[in-house]
């Protein structure tokens, strides 16, 4: 698939079927996200697999937003690890190593015929203590990935792009 095509044709599903996502398709999400490139490539990333029936109902109670999926990544950074900007405090890239790695998970999982939604509608200290993530980890998003249902479909506002007039600027 040509990466345009996949960019346009992928959406954010928010119905799953019940099939387990292969071991052999979550491998190849796993290794693509590995290849994302991060800070100084320092790789602070983590992904956690969420399947147990237990912390499903967890995530559930947490946010409203993993649609019935019987598997959710949920990505966290190790904040000892990130790539810190020495010219200026407070600078770092956690979030944004982050959000690389899961973009590169979405593209992967959809080329496979596999849905994702990215989800950042929950309290992040409530699901770090809930879950009982280390203390120098935080989490950033959580990632419901399933096979789509019949009846999912993109949202109407999913292929109404701004003017790129709107969204580029030369300076």
């Amino acid at each position: 698939m040509y990466f345009m095509k996949l960019a346009e044709e992928r959406y954010s599903v928010r119905s799953f079927d019940e099939r387990p996502i292969s071991e052999e398709h979550m491998n190849i999400i796993l290794k693509t996200a590995n290849a994302a490139p991060t800070g100084c490539n320092y790789q602070p990333h983590r992904i956690y697999i969420v399947r147990s029936e237990e912390n499903i109902k967890k995530l559930n109670e947490i946010s409203k937003c993993i649609f019935g999926a019987k598997t959710v990544l949920l990505f966290t950074y190790n904040i000892d690890e990130d790539w810190k900007n020495p010219l200026e405090d407070g600078v770092h890239c956690g979030v944004q190593d982050v959000s690389i790695v899961a973009a590169h998970v979405m593209l992967q999982a959809w080329e496979l015929g596999i849905g994702t939604c990215w989800v950042n509608y929950f309290s992040n200290s409530r699901l770090e203590k809930e879950l009982g993530l280390p203390e120098n980890e935080k989490a950033v998003l959580l990632m419901p990935i399933g096979y789509p249902s019949k009846d999912a479909a993109p949202l109407p506002l999913h292929s109404k792009c701004r003017p790129l007039e709107e969204t580029v600027r030369y300076i």
